[in-house]
């Protein structure tokens, strides 16, 4: 019984072990993210807001965000991630046919069965013209 008491333990201090040492990597990478956030980049908090970083205060631990106008000083460790904008060409550009829905490229497709018929008619005498044709 002392044996099987034994190993018990060790398996618990092995897990424990292994999962304290995830937590602490994992710590670290997000003081790593942290320590290098700058003014200009946008980031989101750990509550859900979204701004972009005019200033930080490394003496007191503080960021100050601007978001829609408004301006406000969180904790460094409310910081959750940053958010990558993507480019301003793709955000600005506007497609040639901006009043339609689809693409001029775009395929007919209808929106009830009786045209499928149609379309399967015209298939087989293609393909039977093609047959004959050889």
């Amino acid at each position: 019984m002392g044996f099987e008491f034994l190993f018990i333990i060790v398996a618990m201090l092995g897990l424990m072990f292994f999962m304290s040492s995830r937590q602490r990597k994992q710590q670290k990478a997000q003081q790593a993210f942290r320590s290098e956030l700058e003014p200009g980049q946008e980031v989101m908090t750990a509550s859900g807001l979204f701004g972009t970083i005019v200033a930080v205060d490394e003496s007191n631990d503080r960021i100050t965000l601007d978001s829609a106008g408004s301006r406000s000083v969180w904790l460094r460790a409310a910081i959750a991630k940053r958010v990558d904008t993507p480019a301003d060409d793709a955000v600005t550009a506007e497609p040639a046919d901006a009043g339609t829905i689809a693409p001029a490229d775009a395929i007919d497709v209808p929106d009830d069965i009786s045209g499928l018929d149609t379309a399967q008619r015209e298939y087989r005498e293609q393909q039977a013209k093609g047959d004959d044709g050889k």
